[in-house]
């Protein structure tokens, strides 16, 4: 069995309850955009750009992870990434390129989204997989993406 099912089965024992399911379809997302709005938000060498920040460079290593799980997996997260940014790159023109009101709002996001998902396991009653194993923070997101491509017809 290759890597990406086995870590997609192993994440998918602690998430069966639909309720869970659902929250984390709604947390999941809303924690990794705003973990790239904080990251956005810290003042980075080069002129702050949607390429040039601390986001992109997170970006770009969580990009590297999937790529050893799944072409596939790697194209929608760059897509998804992408389209990320690009919403975080128009919150930070909301608030006026303020990095301290951006990095506010994703801070609020953030603790909002991770009450969620305590909530969402508490419900499930199992502990979250990444208190087992780190890697699976990154899993979470592909766990839901495999949904996508299952509907839509296309193998990862």
């Amino acid at each position: 069995m290759r890597q990406i099912d086995l870590l997609l089965e192993k994440y998918g024992e602690s998430h069966m309850n639909l309720t869970n399911k659902f929250i984390h379809w709604v947390c999941v997302p809303a924690i990794m955009f705003s973990l790239l709005a904080l990251l956005f938000s810290i003042p980075f060498f080069l002129e702050r750009t949607w390429w040039a920040n601390w986001a992109m460079v997170f970006l770009v290593f969580a990009w590297i992870y999937y790529a050893r799980l799944s072409t596939i997996m790697l194209v929608g997260f760059m897509i998804i990434g992408s389209l990320m940014l690009l919403g975080i790159v128009n919150l930070y023109a909301a608030t006026d390129y303020n990095a301290g009101k951006l990095a506010l709002w994703a801070l609020i996001i953030f603790v909002v989204a991770w009450i969620g998902q305590f909530i969402g396991h508490k419900i499930e009653g199992k502990k979250p997989s990444f208190l087992q194993d780190m890697q699976f923070l990154l899993i979470g997101p592909a766990w839901l993406m495999h949904f996508i491509f299952k509907k839509i017809g296309i193998g990862y």
